[in-house]
């Protein structure tokens, strides 16, 4: 019977559902060895880093990945990093295929003047900040000012615009980062603007996101009846099903009775931002609307950009225009590449498992006879990974933390923790 052996880079959704379909792609003919290479100690990707705290449900797909890697022949080798540990040419030597699933984490720019002043970064870096990500934890958010404006029209800029609009105690039983908890609880910031550069009709937030907002309990959520009236308009008698489901969404949001809360939500569309002003840090934002010569401007402290994200490079790999090279999802030679890093960061989270399907599929047409060239641990000299072992005892320890405090967890945040956590 033969016996394949896939190495997978990366542990979030893209890579799991990849190992996913390969285990359902098993029969008495064709069996995998399937390891998955993490460069952080802990596995499931942007479901822990990335995931709004507030939104908890779509945390629980992380049962889903601790089912793939019970399956017999995983194997999981986190806090081991490509390039420094190990080599793309040693797992394409070692393995019948490799696949590539390490997401986009890398935040695009606006490409305008200001944007380098402090108090302008992007949701790259304040999400997993506030995500407990070990490579983001010392970072400085000041939140002292009384507005922020979140640039973006998808769910990340309305998860960054919710997060820093709630009234902080609704995130004591979150697994939201402690530090950023007492920073939010120390937070000036009162006065939320999410900009689009286009109309409501082409914004990429989803509907149930938009069906939340209303429910918060200490924000006012504000949207101009006009400006979805006329997106509305715009979108003719016969719009797509999801934009019609978005601005119905929005068009509720516009009629709601107003509220009277310390903290605000504006949306505001058709604004191109082009100039952050500030004398050593952010103090303006400078937009157009969109289509005219009109120019308008915020006075706020905080700017962060949401306008998507690229792939970081790999050494081996091919990349353009932020992701990697790929026909279908295949690379070259016997390496392959799902998720993110395949089609850019479109979709949620489901999106990824039909995608890795269909990659999956050519993985296992292209295969020919079995490699027998060694193993991983053969090329990884250092004695500090994460087994999937150690990680259960992690991920225990964080569950058992969290507890007493009401939290789903209690994520250590400090690389040596993790480790000191798993005992290694």
């Amino acid at each position: 019977m033969p016996q394949y052996k896939v190495a997978i880079v990366g542990a979030g959704p893209a890579g799991y559902f990849a190992a996913q379909a390969l285990q359902n792609s098993q029969s008495d003919e064709l069996q995998f060895s399937i390891d998955m290479v993490e460069r952080l100690p802990t596995p499931w990707g942007l479901v822990r880093s990335g995931v709004a705290p507030d939104h908890p449900k779509i945390k629980t797909v992380s049962k889903v990945f601790e089912k793939i890697a019970a399956e017999p022949g995983f194997r999981l080798f986190a806090n081991v990093e490509l390039g420094s540990d190990l080599t793309i040419d040693q797992l394409k030597e070692k393995y019948d295929a490799v696949v590539i699933a390490t997401g986009s984490a890398v935040g695009k720019k606006l490409g305008i003047a200001g944007e380098e002043l402090p108090g302008s970064m992007s949701a790259a870096t304040f999400v997993p900040w506030y995500n407990s990500h070990p490579d983001f934890k010392d970072h400085t958010i000041d939140l002292s000012c009384d507005t922020a404006v979140v640039i973006g029209a998808g769910n990340v800029a309305m998860d960054v615009a919710r997060i820093l609009a709630l009234e902080p105690s609704e995130l004591d039983p979150t697994d939201t980062a402690d530090h950023a908890i007492d920073s939010f609880k120390a937070s000036a910031v009162r006065n939320v603007v999410i900009s689009a550069r286009r109309g409501p009709e082409h914004a990429a937030f989803t509907s149930p996101e938009l069906r939340d907002l209303p429910k918060l309990g200490h924000t006012n959520v504000i949207m101009n009846k006009s400006d979805i009236s006329d997106a509305i308009s715009r979108a003719g008698d016969e719009p797509a099903k999801d934009v019609k489901s978005n601005l119905d969404a929005m068009l509720l949001i516009a009629e709601k009775e107003a509220t009277h809360h310390e903290r605000t939500i504006t949306f505001q569309f058709l604004a191109t931002p082009i100039e952050i002003k500030g004398a050593g840090r952010v103090e303006e934002v400078v937009f157009q609307k969109t289509g005219s010569d009109e120019i308008f401007s915020i006075k706020c402290g905080l700017v962060i950009t949401a306008i998507g994200y690229e792939a970081t490079s790999l050494e081996g790999v091919p990349y353009e225009k932020g992701k990697v090279v790929n026909t279908d999802g295949r690379v070259h030679e016997n390496v392959y590449v799902v998720g993110w890093a395949k089609r850019g960061p479109s979709g949620v989270i489901g999106t990824n498992k039909s995608d890795a399907a269909d990659v999956m599929k050519l993985l296992v047409d292209d295969l020919t006879t079995p490699k027998s060239a060694g193993d991983i641990t053969d090329v990884i000299t250092h004695n500090r990974v994460v087994t999937q072992a150690h990680w259960q005892v992690i991920n225990q320890a964080e569950v058992a933390a969290g507890e007493p405090l009401g939290k789903p967890r209690r994520k250590a945040v400090d690389r040596e923790e993790l480790l000191r956590l798993g005992r290694l």
